[in-house]
C-alpha cells in the first residue's frame, strides 16, 4: 500500500509530502491514525484549491473596478451593466458603451491573459530549470523580441509588412534563442546548466545587435524603442486578443498536462529517469512551449518583466511548489498581478500614463528582496 501511494503522487507539496513519511511510517493496526493522515492531506488540497478560488475573485473584482477608472467616471455596478447591455444587444448609452467595450475592456482582458502566461511560463521555468532565479526571458526570448521589434521600429526592416509588421518581427526574432537553446542542448545535452548558460549567450549577443541599432536611431525611433522595451497595456484593442488566447491557453493545457513529471523532475534528474521520464525531451517540450507563450505576449505588449518572476514565489507561499495547483494558482494571481499594477500606473501620478512595465518592476523589486529575506523559511523549494 505504502509503494502505491509513493508510485501515484511522487511530489505532492512539502505538507503532503510529510503525510507521505507518516504514511510509510503508521502502524495500520491504528486505524484512527490512518483515517488522520488522509483527512489532513485533504484539508491541505482544499486550502489549495481555497486559495485558487480566492485568486479568481480578486481577479474578477479588480478586472471590474478597472472598468470604472479613467476620463470618465463610470461606477463599479453601471460598468458591469453597461457590458451586460452590450451583450444583450439592448445598449442604452453609446458613448459609455464605446468607452466600455472598445477602449477600457480590450486593454484589462490583454492584461489578464499576458499576467496569466508570464506568471505560467515563470513558474514553469523555475520547475523545470530548478533555478528560483529563472523566468520566461531567461531562455533570451526578450532580447530576440527587442531586437525584431527594434529592426521594424528604427530600420523598416520587417518580415513582412502592414500593421502587425512589428508584431510578427518581435514574435517570429523571440523564437530564434530558443531554437539556438535546443540545438545547443542536442549537442551537449539539455541539462539546466546548459540551457541557462545558452540563455544568457543568445542574449548577450542579440542585445548588442540592439544595442547598435539604437546607436543608428533618430530621437523619434530611439524613443519608440524604448517605449516598446518597457512594456505597455495602452493601444490594446480586440485584434490582439485571440492570437493572445489561443496561444495562452493551448500552452497552458499542454504544460498543466506535464505538470506531474515537472513534480518528478524537480527531485533530481537521476530520480525521473529512473521512473521512465525522458528528462531531456520533457526539458525542450516545456522550453518550446513557454517560447511560444511568452513571444505571443510579449508581441503584443513588449517587455513587461517581473510578473514571470514574482508572482509564482508569492504563490507557493500558500499553496507550495506542486505544479499540478501551482500552474492555475499562478496563472490567476499573475493576470490580477498584471491588472492592477496597470491600474496603478494609470491612476498613480493622472493624468499621466506610467507604463505597466515601470509599475510592475517597482513592485517586483521590493517583493522580490523580501522573498530573498524569507528565504530561509523554504518559500522556494
Amino acid at each position: 500500500m505504502t509503494s502505491d501511494v509513493i508510485e501515484k503522487d511522487p511530489l505532492i507539496g512539502d505538507v503532503a509530502h510529510t503525510s507521505i513519511k507518516e504514511w510509510c511510517d503508521l502502524d495500520y493496526s491504528d486505524k484512527k491514525g490512518a483515517e488522520t493522515v488522509v483527512k489532513d492531506y485533504h484539508n491541505y488540497t482544499r486550502r489549495k484549491w481555497l486559495f485558487i478560488v480566492i485568486c479568481i475573485f480578486a481577479a474578477f473584482i479588480t478586472a471590474g473596478y478597472a472598468l470604472t477608472v479613467g476620463d470618465f467616471d463610470i461606477g463599479f455596478f453601471e460598468s458591469y451593466e453597461i457590458l451586460w447591455q452590450h451583450i444583450t444587444s439592448n445598449i442604452v448609452n453609446t458613448k459609455y458603451d464605446y468607452i466600455i467595450t472598445e477602449y477600457r475592456l480590450p486593454r484589462i482582458v490583454v492584461g489578464l491573459i499576458a499576467g496569466a502566461g508570464l506568471a505560467v511560463a515563470g513558474a514553469t521555468m523555475q520547475s523545470l530549470l530548478k533555478n528560483p532565479l529563472a523566468d520566461p526571458y531567461t531562455t533570451g526570448v526578450s532580447s530576440g523580441a527587442g531586437f525584431g521589434a527594434s529592426l521594424a521600429i528604427v530600420m523598416g526592416a520587417t518580415v513582412v509588412s502592414g500593421q502587425y509588421s512589428i508584431v510578427i518581427n518581435a514574435f517570429i526574432f523571440s523564437l530564434i534563442p530558443t531554437f539556438v537553446i535546443i540545438l545547443v542542448s542536442k549537442i551537449k545535452n539539455a541539462s539546466p546548466t546548459v540551457m541557462i548558460m545558452a540563455g544568457i549567450a543568445v542574449m548577450y549577443i542579440f542585445n548588442a545587435l540592439t544595442t547598435v541599432i539604437k546607436l543608428w536611431a533618430d530621437p523619434n525611433g530611439l524613443a519608440a524603442v524604448f517605449r516598446w522595451q518597457v512594456g505597455t497595456l495602452s493601444g490594446a484593442s480586440w485584434s490582439e486578443v485571440p492570437i493572445m488566447l489561443v496561444i495562452t491557453v493551448a500552452g497552458y493545457i499542454v504544460l498543466q498536462f506535464l505538470s506531474k513529471k515537472l513534480n518528478v523532475l524537480s527531485t533530481g534528474d537521476e530520480s525521473a529517469k529512473s521512473l521512465g521520464i525522458d528528462v531531456e525531451r520533457l526539458r525542450i517540450i516545456c522550453l518550446v512551449t513557454v517560447a511560444l507563450v511568452t513571444a505571443a505576449i510579449v508581441a503584443f505588449t513588449g517587455l513587461i518583466g517581473f510578473v514571470g518572476l514574482v508572482a509564482p514565489h508569492i504563490v507557493r507561499i500558500f499553496i507550495g511548489s506542486d505544479n499540478r495547483y501551482l500552474l492555475p494558482a499562478s496563472a490567476i494571481f499573475g493576470a490580477a498581478l498584471l491588472v492592477i499594477a496597470d491600474l496603478v500606473g494609470r491612476t498613480i501620478i493622472a493624468p499621466t500614463v506610467l507604463q505597466v512595465g515601470v509599475i510592475t518592476a517597482f513592485i517586483g523589486g521590493p517583493l522580490f528582496l523580501w522573498l530573498i529575506m524569507k528565504k530561509d523559511s523554504k518559500v522556494w523549494g
